[in-house]
């Protein structure tokens, strides 16, 4: 078998991987069987789980995105796994071992893997730093720069993972496959084996939402490469626009002040009318980010 200790396959993945290798293939029957006698199959706690799956339609329509559970090295050492999956495909785009969950630490990552993969057209977050803050505002300076190149920033309902489910269900996969079984000593091993993990988990390991077939074989890099420069956002001809000032989360308009997300202090933003009278839509770029309401 190709796969390094710990990889977890049942019964319909074990038969797709002896096919794929030309074995003789026995009915998916006996493997189950095979496997409940020597009691390599635990039912998950509950009881089998049953729903819809939704998926984008082609890949980098989407990206989720999160920071998988804290863990200890070996070493004592905090380690902040960050993830990064594909929709589509499941293809797993990023799997770094961070010491925090800082949004520079983010960037930094994302930036490597914009250059190997290209852009997205958005990225689906939940609402914890860094991609929210304390003052539950959903918008931070990573998602302004997001914006910026051209990604959309998708945020989940609050207190709901299961909308980012094909997330946590790597983050699963990852925890039993390699995390529960033995630790790493300190971060430069952990990112050796996330790398080697990685590896098989896109290329080798069958994965059964994509009928027994590799993310591998699902995914294929963005035509939108990364920018050598951060683009700026323009706006039409006669557009009312306005400049949010670096000291307030206000703007001006109709003699009256409107607040705006403070991570948006410095940008120019686009104040548009609504189809209903009175109201306007606050644009950075095509994306709304407030309102206003004449009425108010």
């Amino acid at each position: 078998m190709p796969f390094a200790t710990g990889i977890r396959l049942g019964g319909r993945k074990i038969l797709a991987v002896l096919a794929r290798e030309g074995a003789a293939v026995p009915a998916a029957s006996t493997v189950h069987a095979i496997l409940m006698r020597h009691g390599r199959i635990v039912a998950p706690p509950g009881g089998a789980r049953a729903g819809l799956r939704f998926e984008a339609e082609a890949p980098n329509r989407l990206w989720q995105m999160d920071f998988k559970g804290y863990v200890r090295l070996s070493d004592g050492t905090r380690c902040d796994p960050l993830t990064v999956v594909d929709d589509h495909s499941r293809y797993n785009l990023c799997l770094k071992a961070c010491s925090n969950q800082r949004g520079t630490t983010v960037q930094q990552h994302l930036i490597e893997t914009f250059g190997r993969y290209g852009l997205p057209e958005a990225i689906f977050v939940d609402n914890g730093s860094p991609w929210g803050n304390s003052a539950r505002e959903r918008w931070t300076w990573l998602g302004v720069w997001l914006l910026k190149l051209g990604v959309a920033v998708l945020h989940s309902r609050p207190f709901h993972p299961q909308s980012r489910g094909k997330n946590e269900r790597f983050h699963r996969t990852l925890n039993a496959e390699l995390l529960a079984l033995a630790m790493p000593h300190d971060l430069a091993r952990a990112q050796r084996a996330f790398d080697q993990w990685r590896t098989i988990y896109n290329l080798e390991r069958p994965h059964e939402a994509l009928n027994q077939d590799v993310p591998a074989s699902r995914y294929r890099p963005s035509l939108r490469t990364m920018p050598a420069t951060l683009p700026a956002i323009e706006y039409d001809h006669g557009e009312i626009v306005r400049t949010v000032p670096r000291s307030k989360d206000y703007i001006s308009f109709r003699g009256r002040l409107w607040k705006v997300p403070g991570a948006f202090s410095g940008e120019r933003v686009a104040i548009r009318p609504t189809q209903s009278d009175g109201r306007y839509r606050v644009c950075f770029g095509a994306h709304t980010i407030a309102s206003i309401d004449l009425d108010t």
